[in-house]
């Protein structure tokens, strides 16, 4: 199957409101998008973004399979929400999905951040975590991030997830939350970080109930550092039995040792290491 069709078969159509960004007269490729700083984009340059061409890039838009708003009758995108795009296809992506995404982010140079067994420390993990509502659980996993120094605002960063959260939310059907704020909190890191919290056993974490014990708190510096931070985390829980030592853990330092052993098997297994 062709890549623009593999492509557009991975697509659905995202039900949400689209925001409205500054324009600049200069448009730059959006992965160069750094410091929270995002542009709008024609149907031309997203192509060459995600190596479609430009009819393939309007189609998918027209079909609603990209989000995107027609000014003067030519199409215009938010780099804000294709980068939003891009996390929704991560997040509920399978092997192949993260692979197309993956070559994506590699075609465009995408900078890669330090490897997550390096951005999740020990001191960032918490077992169990005591917390048993939507709302404490965002906050002790902000507070927790804040431990390594590199997050200084726990207050700021917990109101920017629960934004997110009554938004969309990040729970996934194996029961992990993969919690992050919908734009960079880029004021308040001086680096990417991850927290991780177990909770002995699971609590509904949406509004249809959905239980999670697992939780990550992604707080990535800037919006490509997140996309692939994501697909990092995506592939150590679908294609690794992480999830299985996690919960077996009993301390911070076998949770991490339980990463680190993931990460590397899944590098020794052929995968791009993040």
């Amino acid at each position: 199957m062709p890549d623009h069709q593999r492509f557009e078969r991975i697509t659905f159509s995202l039900q949400k409101s689209h925001e409205k960004t500054k324009t600049s007269p200069s448009p730059k490729r959006l992965g160069a998008a750094k410091f929270g700083f995002m542009e709008d984009l024609d149907a031309q340059q997203l192509a060459a973004y995600l190596h479609l061409t430009p009819a393939q890039v309007t189609k998918m838009a027209s079909r609603g399979r990209l989000p995107g708003r027609r000014v003067g009758g030519d199409w215009r995108f938010s780099e804000a929400e294709i980068h939003h795009w891009l996390e929704e296809r991560i997040g509920a992506g399978d092997e192949e999905e993260l692979d197309r995404l993956d070559l994506v982010l590699d075609r465009n140079a995408t900078p890669h951040p330090r490897p997550v067994v390096e951005l999740c420390q020990p001191e960032t993990i918490e077992i169990p975590l005591s917390s048993r509502t939507r709302g404490s659980v965002i906050r002790t996993m902000c507070e927790i991030a804040g431990r390594s120094g590199l997050m200084w605002d726990a207050n700021v960063m917990s109101q920017a997830v629960e934004m997110r959260e009554a938004m969309h939310p990040t729970a996934l059907d194996c029961g992990v939350a993969l919690l992050h704020p919908r734009r960079p909190q880029t004021s308040i890191l001086s680096d990417s970080v991850i927290a991780l919290g177990i909770c002995p056993s699971a609590i509904p974490f949406s509004d249809d109930g959905q239980l999670v014990d697992v939780f990550f708190l992604i707080c990535s510096f800037d919006d490509p550092s997140h996309l692939r931070i994501l697909s990092r985390l995506s592939r150590l829980i679908t294609a690794t039995d992480l999830l299985i030592q996690l919960r077996q853990a009993t301390d911070a330092q076998q949770a991490h040792a339980a990463l680190v052993t993931c990460d590397q098997g899944l590098d020794s297994a052929g995968s791009v290491k993040p």
